[in-house]
């Protein structure tokens, strides 16, 4: 019998993308989609960014570079590591990525000895569970609680599942679905922990500059003793909504860096040259786009939390980072897979349920608010009739 790998057994297709597929499915039926699923801005990439692609394109700039990614591209992010998030990198430790994406599935394959154990957020980005089934590890899930409408973390529940099999803990602030920043004790204490048991720490920062209420991210590979046992990755999806550019990096010191670029190198080469010079003008120029597109999040943020808060369903707290809000949809008495279901076959609007993120999302659902205002506010008003007449 002609059959992939087993491992591929190990990992499903996101509930994510079938979500959006279905919404489509209704759109073609004729019905209004307000689709709120993605995590993509849906600001067009800043002009200065885009010309300097085209710059490049025309310049004849579409050749192979470095596998580690241009030169000019790693000193600026490892300036931007130095400045921004108290990293003394040097460009030497930087490895351009195709997306954030390339970035975690590197660091958790080239990481993830078969048989070992990483400890991974719950709810969270589906692709971290993903990686660790197939590097043949085992993602062990501490639980984001939840608890007076807000998520935090506590170490203790982390410390408590380490075992001798466990390798590594995986972090992600802003969160993705939850919005939930770590404070610096928080990151303090966790630190403590990978100390203690000699752990590796991979932090995915991705929503860092997507930030509200002046709250601060803080870089964990920056707090004392992390520097050589951080994974630190980012990219320009988010903030500078280049997602189709698939620009990411990470920033490792040796000896994980090394074996990290032998694993890119034979995945992916480099990336597009033209894409690395429109990611460089980016990170060096587009300062005041980025801060122009975090403003009108923010004012979404507020606009879609006033609006549902205005229905007795919902309590929920501003989140302080990334594009959208996780609630709590428990008080319908339907499961999140339910509940997404049906608000988008009667009403249109598409959201995607908890589940998506793993069990500890059951009983929620993410919203992106990476949508124009007046979505917004037809969704949220969709949201509440639907509310009012079907629970």
């Amino acid at each position: 019998m002609l059959n992939t790998a087993s491992r591929l057994e190990s990992v499903g297709f996101s509930n994510i993308r079938k979500i959006y597929e279905k919404a489509n499915q209704v759109k073609s039926q004729g019905l209004d989609v307000y689709n709120l699923i993605l995590g993509e801005p849906d600001f067009p990439t800043p002009k200065l960014i885009t010309a300097s692609g085209i710059s490049s394109i025309n310049k004849g700039e579409t050749h192979y570079t470095s596998n580690f990614g241009l030169i000019e591209l790693r000193k600026a992010i490892a300036q931007k590591l130095k400045t921004e998030n108290n990293l003394n990198a040097s460009p030497e430790e930087i490895l351009v990525t195709t997306g954030a994406t390339e970035a975690v599935f590197a660091s958790i394959v080239g990481i993830l000895n078969p048989g070992e154990e990483a400890l991974v957020p719950a709810p969270s980005w589906p692709h971290y569970e993903a990686c660790c089934n197939l590097a043949g590890g085992t993602p062990i899930n501490f639980p984001i609680n939840f608890e007076n409408s807000s998520f935090t973390i506590n170490s203790d529940e982390i410390e408590k599942r380490i075992t001798d099999r466990t390798r590594l803990i995986i972090l992600n602030s802003p969160s993705n679905p939850t919005g939930m920043m770590l404070d610096y004790e928080s990151l303090l204490q966790i630190s403590q922990i990978a100390i203690k048991h000699n752990l590796i720490v991979i932090s995915d920062e991705i929503y860092e500059k997507i930030t509200y209420d002046e709250e601060k991210h803080i870089s964990i590979g920056s707090l004392p003793g992390m520097y050589e046992r951080t994974i630190t990755i980012n990219g320009l999806s988010k903030a500078y909504a280049m997602t189709g550019w698939r620009v990411g990096y990470l920033h490792a010191a040796e000896p994980l860096f090394n074996g990290l670029v032998r694993l890119h190198q034979y995945n992916v080469t480099c990336l597009p040259a033209f894409s690395q010079h429109a990611a460089t003008t980016a990170i060096l120029e587009a300062h005041k786009e980025v801060e122009e597109m975090r403003l009108i999040f923010n004012q979404r943020r507020d606009l879609l939390v006033n609006l549902l808060n205005q229905s007795d369903f919902f309590n929920i707290k501003c989140p302080k980072g990334a594009f959208y809000l996780f609630i709590n949809i428990e008080s319908s008495g339907k499961s999140s897979d339910e509940f997404v279901l049906d608000l988008l076959e009667k009403t249109g609007v598409a959201v995607v349920p908890g589940t998506a993120f793993g069990d500890f999302g059951s009983g929620f659902v993410r919203i992106s608010y990476a949508a124009k205002n007046e979505a917004l506010i037809q969704s949220a008003e969709k949201i509440i009739s639907y509310l009012n007449t079907s629970i």
